[in-house]
Formats: structure tokens, sequence, C-alpha cells
């Protein structure tokens, strides 16, 4: 276990779940996103579960999900119950989003059987299923019970630069490994999402952009969507240890602008979209507060209908800080934390 993987693992070490119930999700609501070129109501999951498995051994710098995981194991009928406490808020919605806090094809955080019974059911109204994996659990016995034409998985990659994510994420995969998978699911006529990390920790912001763009160039023809996930401040995380010692700023809306634009160019058949969690606020990704809910409205808009001229009236007096910001950030150590 390298240095950054045992710092993880120790910030963990005192953790004691906040919430009990094993019976109640950690969330369900109804979104907007993309069915079939159309813009649609999704309604989105969040199962309550055990936590994923590679948080439990070390967990990676920037996730804490954990955070809302029980750490045990969960009686089947428990996460059966958190279903259909969601379920009450269901639409008939066509698309429908389900998470953990890790792996929905883990079995140890939801069982084959259980897993079964939630797609046999949904699959009776919704017209698409979405869920996430580590790429060691997308395998031919795993994709083997489900039954659907429309199934997205999708794999944290974050960037495909192997020493980035051992070094400065702890992902605890290799490109090769999200490789992998994706052919598992090619051969299924699965989906594939992949989602890209924008600012790890250690890297510049111009660094980052530069990572982003080029992960994007790489993975074009492998992935169905790219989903990028701007870097924020969760709790219990290594991110937040350097984030509370001033040596990490999350990623500008500057930046994440910029990323969509070139790779909206780069992979034209690919659906490019970005969520950003806790952005305008100092933990997430941000300008100057003042202009940061125009960028996030451009940028969610872009997400549905990836048209770039969206962007084309983003400004702000703040752009010169970022700018600054690009080009001295090589001559210190990290992130410059100005605002």
């Amino acid at each position: 276990m390298n240095n950054l993987a045992q710092f993880c693992k120790e910030l963990k070490k005192d953790f004691q779940p906040r919430i009990k119930d094993t019976t109640k999700p950690v969330s369900a609501w109804s979104e907007k996103d993309v069915l079939n070129g159309k813009i649609v109501d999704a309604f989105v999951i969040i199962f309550r579960t055990r936590g994923c498995s590679w948080a439990l051994k070390s967990g990676c710098s920037m996730c804490g999900y954990f955070n809302d995981s029980i750490w045990k194991k969960i009686p089947d009928q428990d996460i059966l119950k958190q279903y259909d406490k969601a379920m009450e808020k269901y639409n008939n919605e066509k698309f429908v989003k389900i998470f953990t806090s890790g792996s929905f094809l883990d079995k140890t955080e939801i069982s084959t059987n259980v897993r079964k019974k939630i797609i046999k059911n949904l699959s009776e109204t919704a017209e698409k299923i979405s869920v996430e994996s580590r790429p060691e659990y997308v395998t031919k016995n795993s994709l083997s019970e489900i039954k659907l034409d429309n199934f997205e998985v999708g794999i944290g990659l974050e960037t495909a630069n192997d020493y980035i994510r051992k070094h400065a994420i702890n992902k605890g995969f290799t490109f090769n490994d999200y490789k992998k998978a994706v052919n598992v699911l090619k051969k299924h006529k699965y989906n594939v999402k992949t989602y890209v990390l924008i600012k790890p920790p250690y890297l510049t912001e111009k660094e980052s952009i530069d990572d982003a763009i080029k992960t994007v160039d790489i993975i074009k023809d492998f992935t169905d969507t790219v989903s990028f996930n701007p870097t924020n401040v969760q709790r219990n995380t290594y991110v937040e240890y350097l984030w509370k010692r001033k040596k990490y700023r999350t990623p500008w809306l500057f930046s994440i602008v910029k990323i969509l634009k070139e790779s909206n160019k780069i992979a034209k058949n690919v659906h490019i979209k970005c969520d950003i969690s806790g952005g305008g606020n100092i933990r997430g990704a941000h300008n100057c507060m003042n202009c940061d809910r125009q960028f996030l409205k451009a940028i969610s808009d872009f997400s549905l209908n990836q048209k770039s001229n969206v962007f084309k009236n983003l400004n702000c007096e703040c752009k010169e800080a970022w700018l600054d910001c690009l080009d001295i950030e090589d001559l210190g150590f990290g992130s410059l934390i100005n605002m």
C-alpha cells in the first residue's frame, strides 16, 4: 500500500456512520436528463449500502460518499424496503438512475437476488436504467442477470493517466482494467458512461484542464457518454485535509467551460455532460461567486442540449484572475488559493 492509500485509510479509522436506519434510502428525486436524444425527466435513487468495497480497504482521495454508508452488511429485505420507500416518489419516468456508495454490481453491496428484483420491477416501466460500478465487478456473470435493451454502466475512470489515478486519486485500478470492463459491456451491447474527474489533488489548474481534455481524446472510442465530475471538498477525505491547510482549491468554472467546449470538438459522437456537486460555494467548483449562477446554468444547459453556444456570452472580471492562475501556478506547488 502506497503512502496515499495508507493516508486515505487512516482518515477513516475513527469513522462512525451518522445514520443507523438501513430501511431508508439516502435520497430519491426527479431531474432532467437525455434519453434517445430527447430531454426527459429521469428518476434518481441513491441506496444506503454497507459502502464501497474499495473505500472500506482504503478509498479515493476525493470521495466522501462513505459518509452516507452503514459499513456493515445490510439485510436484503432492508435494501428492498429502501427501494419501496424511494418508489413512493416515482412518477413512471422512463429513465431511472441508480446510485450506491460504490458499485451496484458488487454483490457485497447489493446482492444478486436484490439486483434481479429491482431491475425486473423497474423494467416494467423504465426504458433505460443506469447504474455505477467499479470495473472489477463488470463481468460476464454480473451482467448475465440483466435482461434489458437499454442498460448503462458508469465507471469512474477519472483520468486516462495511470500515474495520476494511482498517486493523486488512489483509485485502485488501471486503465487496462477499465478497457476490459468496457469490452465486457460492449459484448453485451450495453452502454458505457465514463466519469472523468476535473482537478485531482496535486494538479495545477492548467494541468487539470489538459488532463481532462487528453482523457476524453483517449477514451472517445470506448465510451458513449463522458460525465465530468469537478472535485468538491467532501468530509473526511484527503482533499478536505489539503483544503483545510490551504493546499487545494476546487476547479474554476472557467476551466470547466473550456474543458466542455474542447471535449465537444474532440468527441463529436460522445455525449458530454458535467454534474457539479456543490457548485457556486467554497467547497465546490466556483469562480468569484458573483458570476457562478450564470456559469452553472450554462453548464447545465450544455449537458442537456450539447450546444456550445450557451457559453458564448459568459464573462466576468474574475477571468483575469483565472488566467493569472493558469500562468503562474507552474512557478509554485499546487493550487493558488486566492478565492
